[in-house]
């Protein structure tokens, strides 16, 4: 094993770590949902016992659980997942462009651009560069 390999296991923690936090705002409710930047819609259905703050945001958990399984097969700490190249590219790039979408919007919507969208896209940004970097370094081995 060499260093991509630790840096897929890392992103894999990162994801593991964003999914068991969106498990978390389910169970502790609006006042989370409000902290985490969900948008004060999801709060009030959150307060009100809606289904769909809940399923929406275990929908989330789990997609972060699938990125951190696939992180950690490209590692090769688990078998090899079907698709693991493309899946991993497409993972990659989903977090990478979460991460510099705020960049546009500080130009065009800076008004719109709170705190937590800024912190998080930042970890966003470094949860990307982690994959990439990752993914990058193993290439070449994976099926």
């Amino acid at each position: 094993m060499h260093i991509g390999h630790y840096m897929l296991a890392l992103a894999a923690l990162l994801s593991f770590i964003a999914a068991l936090l969106h498990i978390a705002i389910v169970f502790k409710g609006a006042a989370w949902y409000r902290f985490f930047g969900a948008g004060e819609q999801m709060a009030r259905a959150s307060e009100k016992g809606r289904w769909y703050p809940g399923i929406v945001t275990t929908g989330i958990a789990a997609v972060l659980m699938f990125w951190a399984a696939y992180a950690l097969s490209a590692g090769g700490f688990i078998t090899a997942l079907p698709l693991l190249k493309p899946a991993l590219v497409v993972i990659t790039s989903v977090y990478l462009l979460r991460g510099v979408a705020v960049f546009p919007a500080l130009v065009f919507a800076r008004e719109q651009v709170t705190s937590f969208v800024w912190w998080s896209s930042l970890v966003c940004l470094f949860y990307g560069l982690v994959h990439l970097a990752g993914l990058l370094l193993v290439w070449s081995e994976l099926p």
